[in-house]
């Protein structure tokens, strides 16, 4: 009986833990630049971590191709014909060769600047 309702509690407990795993604040697409190959991130890298994860990235595409084979053998879904094509996308939008990401500031950082500055 106690089992039971060990189990039951932990179940219970199940989709509010996967819930906290994403940020209420984080959109889905949240700054993944347009392209062919947008949905396909969106779907197959955003439903684990937030769009933040892959904009700060700068990685050549040999280094895009390791990064999803290696999360295509944690879990994510990726059919075999559109491997390519996400690696290309992730190579393109987020190479060495481009700016670094600046992420986005909040209310509070602005205020905190504000009160700084006077």
């Amino acid at each position: 009986m106690m089992l039971f309702a060990l189990v039951m509690a932990w179940a219970a407990m199940f989709p509010l833990i996967a819930i906290a795993q994403r940020p209420a604040w984080a959109k889905a697409t949240e700054d993944l630049p347009s392209g062919a190959m947008q949905a396909k991130a969106t779907t197959s890298c955003l439903e684990c971590h937030e769009a933040r994860i892959i904009l700060q990235q700068r990685l050549s595409k040999a280094a895009w191709t390791k990064e999803v084979d290696k999360m295509i053998k944690w879990g994510a879904v990726v059919d075999a014909s559109d491997h390519d094509a996400l690696v290309d996308y992730l190579s393109s939008n987020f190479s060495p060769d481009q700016p670094p990401y600046e992420a986005p500031r909040t209310a509070v950082e602005k205020n905190t600047q504000t009160k700084k500055s006077k």
